[in-house]
């Protein structure tokens, strides 16, 4: 490493001219450090002068900075944390989105060599490190071009190699690093474009070489970010409070509009809920820049067969943060996205973990009623999951809702019953979206004719009453339509979205109304969930009769997939579900003639009727049938 200093340091001409072996540059430095502390103060503030120089460097200015990094990095034994504190804050100060390779490559050996030579500058190297997560303000318009997304990746993959190599000498460095990214974390907010490219340093952490020892708090500290963020959306701001219609129709209140921005593969998808616009609010604008580098984490997770040991992380960091949040809007998204990237495992898995939260008793009543607001929502709205699994879950809640009830004889009382009036209301918003789907597969329809719901919306304490209006007038619709339920008196809403009793059991969060999984408004978040996401819309019921046993397969397919196969699966063992029924095939036909039921119809109720268990099997008559 020969290389000719010029002149204008006014210590340092001497070298002016002279080409110096790499060893003679390391002694030179030294020497100017040792000086220090003889009072001779002269060439060292010479060499901090040239490694704190802030002006547009000439190449010669390049060259000298060079030389004097690279001949520090020699030297890091004779620097004194004391005496030479001005040199150490000179270096640490700086930024390498200001220089060009040579200098970056330097100033990273020498943040290496200092972090490896002494405990006592580990925390200040990785801090600097850290710092150029992000760039300058001042480069956020560069970085929209070409060249700055080129000075971008030279920063950055500098900075993780740097990182990786101190934390592969410097045993505790690892902890360090994670608390300072973690605090510094919190600094870096509310400026979008420089705030995403920390976090994707961040998530780089997560993924790369230093997962296993970084990789878990860095997740945890990104969500409770997010929903830092979300909290600092108000309801205000985005709800529009129309308290004379009923949550179906606010759904609906935008079909009309024009979706922009979707591609045609999903141009007929409806809009989101009818709410206020939030373009124009940075922090929304961030939190969705922020969401979405998340989601595509989680995509490069599945790829790499790691999703299931993330989602370990999100579920706690979900149970700690997001569910004790008061109606959070947006940051449980993430954990929906990671469910729909893996349904057969992550997806049934934060199902089956809600449900067992609510029926538990070791939750208190408001954690209990927060999970199954969150497992209505997301049985609701999770177009992958299948529809066996919604059904089983069903039952569960209302397994025990009856069994709840069993112990009690007494009149409505909101407040104090508010659990079992949460799992009733969750049971029949589900069944708003799902009830179609469930009757359209005949194995599944034989289970939920067998669910006891009737006596659980009966009872005494009256959930019926007391339940929202509007679920419960979308509930009673349907649910009459298809045969399923019909109450013994009759209720009148008037579409209202909400009366005083629910009012009362939601309590002064209103989670009577907290429906956590409605269609997201953060717009680009949004063209990621929507080929995972079931609208109000695509399932909306016509109140037809025959909409509940006779719709095409098409129709079925087109908002549950993996009903097609279920009933291909079931057209196939029909004929062997006769004889092995001891069932009249004839006599079953002869009924159906009389009954004036198209061949269609013909096979669904053959279908239903071989699926049902043979003590409950109605005598085969028009009556029966």
């Amino acid at each position: 490493m020969g290389v000719e200093l010029e002149k204008g340091q006014a210590q340092l001409h001497d070298m002016e001219g002279v080409n110096l072996t790499d060893a003679q540059l390391v002694d030179f430095v030294r020497g100017f450090l040792s000086s220090v502390s003889l009072g001779d103060n002269d060439g060292y503030n010479q060499l901090v002068g040239v490694i704190h120089h802030k002006d547009r460097l000439t190449p010669e200015e390049v060259a000298l900075l060079v030389t004097c990094l690279k001949a520090l990095s020699g030297a890091v034994s004779c620097i004194d944390i004391v005496l030479h504190e001005s040199l150490l804050a000179a270096i640490f100060k700086r930024s390498l989105w200001d220089y060009g390779r040579n200098v970056m490559d330097a100033l990273i050996e020498l943040i290496i060599s200092l972090a490896v030579s002494s405990g006592k500058y580990v925390d200040s190297c990785l801090d600097m490190l850290v710092n150029n997560f992000m760039p300058p303000y001042s480069y956020k318009d560069f970085l929209k071009k070409p060249h700055g997304l080129t000075r971008k990746d030279e920063v950055l993959s500098r900075v993780h190699t740097a990182l990786k190599d101190i934390l592969d000498l410097v045993p505790l460095a690892p902890l360090r690093l994670e608390q300072i990214v973690v605090h510094k974390m919190q600094r870096v907010f509310f400026k979008e474009s420089l705030t995403t490219i920390y976090v994707e340093s961040m998530l780089r952490l997560e993924k790369g070489a230093m997962s296993e020892f970084v990789g878990r708090k860095i997740l945890t500290a990104l969500v409770d970010k997010l929903l830092d963020l979300d909290v600092e959306i108000g309801w205000d701001d985005i709800l529009q409070d129309d308290f004379s219609k009923g949550i179906f129709e606010m759904e609906l209140a935008d079909d009309d509009e024009t979706t922009e921005d979707i591609n045609e593969a999903s141009s007929e998808l409806p809009r989101e809920l009818s709410r206020k616009s939030l373009g124009g609010n940075i922090i929304a604008e961030t939190l969705d820049s922020l969401i979405v580098l998340t989601f595509e984490h989680l995509e490069s997770c599945e790829r790499d067969g790691r999703l299931n040991e993330v989602f370990d992380v999100l579920l706690l960091s979900f149970q700690r943060t997001v569910l004790t949040a008061y109606k959070s809007k947006f940051a449980q998204f993430v954990i929906f996205y990671a469910c729909a990237l893996d349904p057969e495992v992550c997806g049934a898995r934060f199902a089956v973990w809600l449900a067992d939260m609510f029926v538990s008793c070791n939750d208190p009543p408001l954690t209990r009623m927060k999970a199954v607001s969150y497992l209505a929502s997301y049985l609701s709205r999770g177009k992958f999951l299948s529809t066996s699994l919604v059904t089983i879950i069903l039952k569960r809640l209302v397994d025990w809702c009856l069994e709840y009830g069993k112990t009690l004889d007494v009149d409505p009382n909101p407040k104090a019953h508010k659990v079992f009036y949460s799992g009733c209301q969750a049971i029949m918003y589900v069944l708003c979206f799902r009830m179609r789907s469930i009757l359209e597969i005949p194995r599944l329809k034989s289970q939920l004719l067998l669910i006891p719901i009737g006596p659980v919306l009966t009872h005494r304490l009256s959930p019926l009453k007391v339940c929202l209006p509007s679920i419960v007038e979308e509930f009673l619709r349907q649910a009459e339509v298809a045969n399923l339920f019909s109450p013994s008196e009759t209720f009148i809403f008037n579409g209202l979205l909400e009366s005083e009793y629910s009012q009362t059991f939601g309590g002064i969060e209103r989670l009577d109304m907290f429906f956590p999984f409605d269609p997201c408004l953060l717009k680009t978040c949004d063209r990621y969930l929507r080929p995972h996401f079931v609208y109000w819309s695509m399932v909306r019921p016509t109140y037809d009769e025959e909409e509940y046993g006779g719709s095409s397969d098409e129709d079925v397919a087109e908002v549950f997939p993996d009903r097609i196969e279920e009933n291909l699966m079931d057209d196939e063992a029909v004929a062997r579900s006769y004889d092995d029924r001891d069932f009249d095939l004839d006599e079953f036909d002869s009924a159906l003639n009389e009954m004036s039921i198209t061949p269609r119809n013909s096979l669904q109720y053959r279908r239903d009727f071989v699926q049902m268990p043979l003590q409950i099997r109605p005598t085969i008559s028009p009556e029966s049938l």
